[in-house]
């Protein structure tokens, strides 16, 4: 990570963050034995720097990855623009690499290694059962990196806990922020979700909306979709560039599409439409990834990075004004995007 802005952060610097500090990142983080899995648990932990601490419990951070066709991006190993980013304001990020990413050969799993295997395409529950696991094994996580231990006991706060999910990671975050799942190919299984009460927030990012998968490609890649954004009760920030059609994803309806969990959800939801982003709303997978062709650029993932920070950081500090000051910011810089919230 870099002190200092970007020369091209442009408009974005003026959306107000604290500066950050140095930022230590643990890695591989592995969790073994993990029940219906066919391989640990890899993790990538990102923390500030002990001397840059207020000697406070750390707010945890998940953040969930999605497929896309990056070797290594799609993996604990990506996201680094988000987690450096958080980390480096004071939050504690935990971002695990799933069975879906490319890292892994499925077909070298052996066979019924995961539970529900039938109706379990990319390992989508599996990939929701990641992050419970997480939160499970949180003491587990604290002792593998002695400089989150403190004599006066843990350094990461149970009580603040958020998530972000990019594109298919996202599917994953909402299932544990209140969306249950249907799939309609199997009617004797139970709807898949529900609300995690260990998680207070969420920020969904490019996420796949509702409604009919009407392209082949989506009828095909997602048979087991089924959400229902109804039941998304807990707070969520939805971050949709305003240009991102994602045609090879699920559907022909638009740049809509990815902000169905904001106009179905009940409040409070906030969203935050990205003026010019695409899937990678200004490139939040990895440094110069090409994701999306034309779609990183400094000024716009800075706005993304910067409006993630405020909306997080006041959604678990009760009376924090982060997200007021930054929304306000906003009001005057049209040419990165605008918010609209409901209670």
């Amino acid at each position: 990570m870099f002190f200092g802005d970007h020369a091209q952060l442009g408009l974005a610097a003026k959306i107000p963050v604290p500066d950050p500090s140095p930022v230590l990142s643990y890695s591989p983080v592995v969790l073994d034995n993990v029940p219906n899995r066919p391989a640990p648990l890899q993790l990538r932990v990102s923390v500030p720097s002990p001397s840059f601490r207020n000697g406070e419990p750390l707010p945890i951070i998940l953040i969930s990855h999605g497929l896309g066709n990056s070797s290594f991006l799609s993996s604990h190993e990506g996201y680094t623009p988000l987690a450096d980013f958080l980390a480096g304001r004071g939050f504690a990020v935990i971002q695990p690499t799933h069975l879906y990413s490319r890292f892994y050969d499925p077909t070298q799993f052996p066979a019924g290694a995961t539970e529900e295997e039938e109706g379990n395409e990319f390992h989508w529950k599996t990939a929701v059962r990641d992050l419970t696991t997480i939160l499970d094994r949180l003491d587990e996580i604290e002792a593998a990196i002695p400089s989150l231990l403190s004599p006066g006991g843990n350094r990461l706060d149970r009580e603040k806990i958020g998530i972000i999910g990019h594109s298919f990671g996202a599917s994953t975050a909402n299932l544990l922020l209140g969306v249950v799942n249907t799939d309609t190919r199997f009617p004797n299984q139970k709807p898949f979700g529900g609300r995690d009460s260990r998680i207070k927030a969420g920020v969904l990012m490019a996420a796949i909306g509702s409604g009919p998968l009407v392209t082949e490609m989506g009828r095909k890649v997602l048979p087991f979709y089924g959400p229902d954004f109804g039941t998304l009760s807990a707070p969520t920030l939805i971050v949709a560039g305003d240009i991102d059609t994602s045609p090879h994803l699920t559907t022909t309806r638009g740049p809509e599409f990815h902000m169905d969990p904001y106009h179905l959800a009940p409040g409070p939801k906030d969203l935050f439409t990205v003026k010019g982003g695409l899937h990678c709303l200004g490139g939040v997978d990895g440094w110069d990834a090409v994701g999306t062709p034309g779609d990183a650029h400094p000024q716009r993932l800075g706005a993304v990075q910067r409006m993630t920070w405020a909306y997080l950081r006041s959604q678990l500090y009760e009376g924090d004004a982060a997200w007021a000051d930054a929304c306000e910011a906003l009001k005057g810089l049209e040419d990165l995007g605008d918010v609209q919230n409901k209670s």
